[in-house]
């Protein structure tokens, strides 16, 4: 019944399924990748973000090299900003809404020095391409709160004076002139005292795991309905080939049939010859016995 399967047709449909079902199961498995991820990264926010902060002996070895599980951890600076060294970084979005970031030097009682991200500031309206104004860091002696973040990688574009496209640590050490520690920089979380004017602080990040879990089951579903509608077709196939079989044995039967009742037809009877006149006399005359 099902020996159409075996054909190189419905091998090839079968083999469509397949190809079409393992894609669907990658694209599935790569949705959950990314929830794992988004899963991690609210973790990390989870745990470290409103963590207490904690020293700049304690956390030295990070500004080396950032333990990912780190990240976002509360670290307290005492130091002094570096004006001199101030850029804004090029194209960082917040909110849908396009602008940039203020990133700082900022110089330790320890001799070394380290980049803090002092916050957003929008697009300006008096020069394209800059804001219009960079608020200046607190002057002397400042105690800042910072949350750490990895640098970030080198991107192939250039920037104009005073700016950089990306927050690369070495990039950016390279240009000051002086040495950087380039695991990570800071977010900034607080100063003391405060500045005058600050650009906008960040928001915190989104704890929403997003759609992931949602993709990845309907790309799983999506490689099951594939064999689900194969079987589905094949079912359908060979539900008309039976019929289509039924229909032709009747149609056989019926001509066997009539061909039979055609053989066994009795002969049409014959039709009697009327007698004439002179037979039936010498019929009454052998009655009579004469």
């Amino acid at each position: 019944m099902y020996k159409f399967l075996f054909s190189s047709k419905w091998l090839g449909y079968l083999l469509l399924a397949a190809i079409f079902a393992t894609g669907c199961v990658f694209l599935g498995r790569w949705q959950m990748d990314r929830r794992a991820e988004t899963l991690a990264e609210i973790q990390r926010v989870t745990s470290n973000y409103s963590a207490t902060p904690i020293t700049f002996a304690e956390a030295r070895g990070q500004f080396d090299q950032l333990d990912p599980s780190r990240e976002w951890t509360q670290v307290r600076l005492q130091g002094t900003y570096d004006v001199d060294g101030q850029r804004i970084v090029r194209n960082r979005p917040l909110n849908g809404q396009p602008g940039y970031e203020v990133v700082v030097p900022f110089k330790l009682a320890s001799g070394e020095t380290v980049v803090i991200d002092r916050g957003w500031l929008p697009i300006g309206n008096k020069t394209p391409g800059r804001p219009d104004s960079v608020p200046a860091p607190p002057s002397g002696q400042v105690t800042a709160v910072v949350r750490l973040k990895h640098s970030e990688p080198t991107l192939q574009r250039g920037a104009p004076e005073g700016q950089l496209a990306s927050i690369d640590l070495p990039a950016y050490a390279a240009e000051l002139g002086y040495p950087l520690l380039t695991g990570a920089y800071g977010q900034l979380a607080s100063e003391t005292p405060p500045a005058a004017v600050t650009p906008q602080p960040f928001p915190v990040p989104s704890m929403d795991e997003g759609t992931h879990l949602s993709y990845s089951l309907q790309w799983f579903a999506f490689g099951i309905l594939m064999f689900v509608a194969f079987g589905y077709a094949a079912r359908q196939q060979a539900r008309n080939a039976a019929l289509d079989a039924e229909d032709a044995e009747a149609a056989d039967g019926e001509l066997a049939h009539t061909a039979a009742g055609a053989r066994r037809r009795p002969p049409a009877p014959r039709k009697r010859k009327r007698p004439t006149a002179e037979e039936e006399e010498d019929a009454i005359l052998d009655a009579q016995g004469y």
